[in-house]
């Protein structure tokens, strides 16, 4: 069972990873040449969430990310923090990355974790940074 925020209303979690479950990665070795990794890969992270009892983060499956070429697809999002999109994501390989980076980006005051704090395939993968609802530049 993926993990949604409490539906009484209790303290929400300290960040959501959004995963794409409608991503097609092209596998020669299927059918249809494709897979459809998401659902996996939100399964995968439910599990390791739950295993690792961390209640600050919430696992949400989504429909579309939007960012087809680059299966697999997460966004790491928190109350007043900025977004952060990563994909070419393996549920096999990056599980613990994706956790770990999800982890660095709840304890951030405003979602913006160092570079060299981030795992490597968060790094390699990141896509878009997208700021939080109501933010004003200093600029």
């Amino acid at each position: 069972m993926i993990t949604s925020p409490d539906p009484e209303g209790r303290e929400p979690a300290a960040a959501t990873i959004f995963v794409c479950t409608t991503c097609r990665r092209k596998r020669d070795d299927m059918p249809l040449g494709y897979d459809l990794p998401g659902a996996g890969l939100a399964e995968a992270l439910d599990r390791e969430v739950a295993a690792r009892g961390l209640a600050q983060l919430t696992v949400t499956p989504v429909e579309c990310l939007a960012v087809c070429r680059r299966p697999c697809t997460v966004a790491f999002a928190g109350p007043g923090k900025w977004t952060h999109l990563v994909g070419d994501l393996d549920a096999e390989a990056h599980v613990g990355d994706i956790v770990t980076a999800a982890l660095a980006f709840a304890r951030s005051a405003d979602g913006i974790v160092p570079w060299m704090e981030r795992p490597q395939s968060i790094r390699s993968g990141g896509i878009a940074r997208v700021p939080p609802v109501g933010f004003k530049s200093k600029t």
